[in-house]
């Protein structure tokens, strides 16, 4: 049984109908990237899997467990761990401090120097406030205060976004390291060349269906699809 079972799910806002019978599956230790257009319904999709949209119909499994429905707090609790596109860091507080308070209340929280180990330059800048970090140390941030958590899945919501050519080689390192160390991720992101270069599998979403599934590996041979689907 896959790690993450999503079955049919169906997705509104209001009355607006966005996500249609989605379904996709991941594995324990997998790297998986959800690619589509601005509107595919990407993000929804995360928010379904996280409990913030509530889906109407259909079915969301972590490890065997019906998620379906629950509040945000209580998937996060189960093990599944978004970081939001906008990062939503504590910019009041140094790094140190948003780590800790991160992990307060995890039932298995990693200790604050497995942290640093995975990302030095937050051990450098700990006491430094959210506010006066850099954006690349900010998305830094926001996947050390999932991390904290030990979670079974993270979700990363255009994780490169709007960071120099270095840091995404920087960033797409260490989630593929974390993804050796045993951690499945899925993300979204526009950087194809860096999401094909980290996942092991992809999904293409098209007006809130499905459209694609398979090796990232294969669309790099078909530009067809990416042309189809992913150009503006």
């Amino acid at each position: 049984m896959s790690l993450l079972e999503v079955k049919d799910l169906n997705s509104y806002y209001g009355d607006s109908h966005i996500l249609f019978d989605v379904s996709l599956h991941v594995d324990k230790n997998e790297v998986v990237a959800l690619l589509g257009r601005n509107g595919a319904g990407k993000s929804t999709t995360f928010k379904s899997l996280m409990g913030v949209v509530t889906p109407r119909t259909g079915s969301v499994k972590l490890d065997g467990q019906e998620l379906a429905g629950k509040k945000a707090h209580e998937i996060a609790r189960v093990g599944m761990q978004l970081v939001h596109e906008e990062r939503r860091i504590f910019g009041s507080l140094n790094v140190e401090e948003n780590i800790v308070l991160a992990g307060l209340t995890a039932p298995n929280k990693w200790p604050l120097e497995r942290i640093y180990e995975i990302f030095p330059r937050l051990k450098e800048r700990r006491t430094s406030r959210g506010t006066d970090l850099s954006g690349g140390e900010q998305q830094m941030l926001a996947i050390a205060r999932a991390l904290v958590r030990d979670p079974k899945i993270i979700l990363l919501d255009e994780p490169f976004e709007g960071l120099a050519p270095v840091i995404v080689q920087n960033l797409v390192r260490v989630c593929r390291e974390l993804a050796k160390s045993g951690q499945t991720i899925v993300l979204i992101e526009q950087n194809i060349a860096a999401t094909l270069a980290l996942a092991t599998r992809v999904y293409i979403l098209n007006n809130g269906h499905i459209v694609h599934e398979g090796p990232a590996a294969e669309l790099k041979k078909q530009p067809e699809l990416l042309q189809r689907y992913l150009s503006v």
